[in-house]
């Protein structure tokens, strides 16, 4: 096998790998070998096959094997030897000449083929001892648990009917019972009864809750309404439909009760056991609250460190993932670019940027843990993929299944525990200062940081709606 480097371009290289005659025909004929003391063919002792007659059933797919042998084993020199880590599997291209493929299968002329390599930046670690980061930090108000209080009696509060003449209003109970039709035909599950519906509270489609406001018992109304054209029955999304209603009974809120009784209802001994938990876990949402302002404090410091070349395809890939939920998200939103202020050309620009920025921070994040020996257990992983089945009521098993069988999808449960395991490694390293914030300071700017926090801020609005998940190059440069 001779391998020779043709390319050498910023982190693309190639290298021609030949592989002549002489060597297809030893590894064909030794494959063959192998294959004489397995084959079982009628007619024939086991073992005792001609290798000439294994030849003539089997000498195309024994080929195809040795070449695709030979392929791995380039790969692996060619990495070896050069000491480079890889950013994409390496790319393989053939002779078009369908000629000299056929002679190659045969074992009567060289196989010559080019392997395309993208490969990882070289990153020199960063000092990091002139950062200092201002994490906020909040008390849990005494108005917030008694906010979450309310809302959860406002959950659990009860109903009591009006009466017949009572007319109904924004906050009021209905048990209505409705017939619904499209073209004047009745469609599957546009019929119901005893359905309660909570004036104001947006459960049905949109205009179906404004025109039963001032019923009464007993009264009967015919609801016009059109479907969302993006409503999840895609048979009446946008379309036209006619509901004959009738009203059971109309019914109002009755006071709300913050008491033992309410704490009883949702599982807790006493209403200051009740206050005791919701405390808890306020203080728990603000503690991880706190972490995503300063983790990305953090990023923002170790962005305004580094500089390098980009693997191009991981920016394209990072790029086309963000770019697709923006054209989604616009799409469903029914807005254009020029709704936002801006043009694709002006988004698609700020966007590159922002997969840009995650790229090199998720290869950032990825050398320093490696050179930190930052490891993750078994157990991790496995409490980390209990409570991503969790999330699967009732399908737990299956999900369970699909990470253990997928080493690809079981790597996007280790990405986010290895990135956060160093960006704890990298927050003892610099200094970290607390300073006491309210609420309201704490969850400022709540929009951007629930975004990953490698990604730069959007100017646009719209920008908004890309951020979904936890920066994705950390996936890959983990297992680089």
């Amino acid at each position: 096998m001779n391998v020779t480097e043709t390319l050498s371009q910023g982190l693309k290289r190639e290298f021609q790998v030949v592989l002549n005659a002489t060597d297809l025909k030893t590894r064909l004929d030794d494959s063959l070998q192998d294959l004489q003391g397995k084959a079982k063919i009628n007619g024939f002792r086991p073992g005792k096959v001609p290798v000439a007659h294994l030849r003539r059933l089997y000498g195309r797919s024994v080929m195809a094997d040795v070449v695709q042998n030979a392929v791995n084993e380039a790969n692996q020199k060619i990495v070896a030897d050069n000491g480079l880590k890889l950013a994409f599997e390496p790319q393989i291209r053939f002779p078009e000449n369908k000629d000299e493929i056929e002679a190659a299968m045969e074992a009567k002329g060289d196989l010559a083929f080019t392997v395309a390599l993208e490969v990882l930046p070289k990153i020199e670690i960063a000092d990091l001892s002139d950062v200092s980061l201002v994490k906020p930090v909040a008390e849990v108000p005494d108005s917030e648990v008694d906010a979450a209080l309310e809302r959860m009696a406002s959950s659990n509060r009860t109903f009591a009917s009006k009466g017949e003449k009572a007319k109904a209003a924004t906050g009021d109970r209905l048990l209505i019972s409705f017939v619904g039709t499209l073209e004047g035909q009745p469609f599957d599950g546009g019929t119901g009864e005893g359905i309660p519906l909570d004036l104001g509270s947006g459960q049905f489609i949109p205009g179906f809750e404004e025109q039963l406001e001032g019923v009464k018992t007993g009264e009967k109304r015919t609801v016009k309404v059109t479907f969302p054209e993006n409503y999840t029955a895609t048979h009446l999304a946008g379309k036209a439909a006619e509901f004959e209603v009738t009203v059971d009974d109309v019914q109002g809120p009755e006071a709300v009760k913050i008491d033992d009784e309410l704490a009883k209802a949702f599982g807790m001994e006493s209403l200051d056991s009740l206050k005791t938990a919701i405390r808890e876990q306020i203080g728990r949402d603000f503690v991880a609250q706190s972490r995503r302002k300063v983790k990305k404090s953090l990023l923002d410091a170790l962005d305004g460190k580094y500089t390098f070349e980009l693997p191009p395809t991981l920016v394209e890939q990072e790029f086309a993932s963000v770019w697709s939920q923006v054209e989604t998200d616009m799409k469903e939103a029914k807005k254009s670019f020029a709704d936002e202020g801006t043009t694709e050309d002006e988004a698609r620009a700020e966007y590159r940027k922002i997969a840009e920025r995650r790229v090199r921070l998720g290869l950032v994040l990825a050398e320093i843990g490696e050179q930190a020996k930052v490891q993750i257990s078994d157990d991790e992983v496995t409490q980390a993929l209990v409570e991503r089945a969790r999330q699967f009521p009732g399908q737990e098993k299956q999900v369970w299944e699909f990470y253990q069988k997928n080493p690809q999808a079981l790597a996007e449960i280790r990405a986010p525990i290895f990135e956060e395991k160093v960006v704890d490694h990298l927050l003892g390293q610099v200094k970290v200062e607390d300073q006491t914030v309210s609420r309201e300071a704490l969850y400022a700017d709540e929009d951007s940081d629930e975004a990953p926090a490698a990604e730069a801020k959007p100017k646009k609005a719209a920008a908004k709606k890309a951020k979904k998940a936890e920066p994705k190059d950390s996936d890959a440069a983990e297992d680089a």
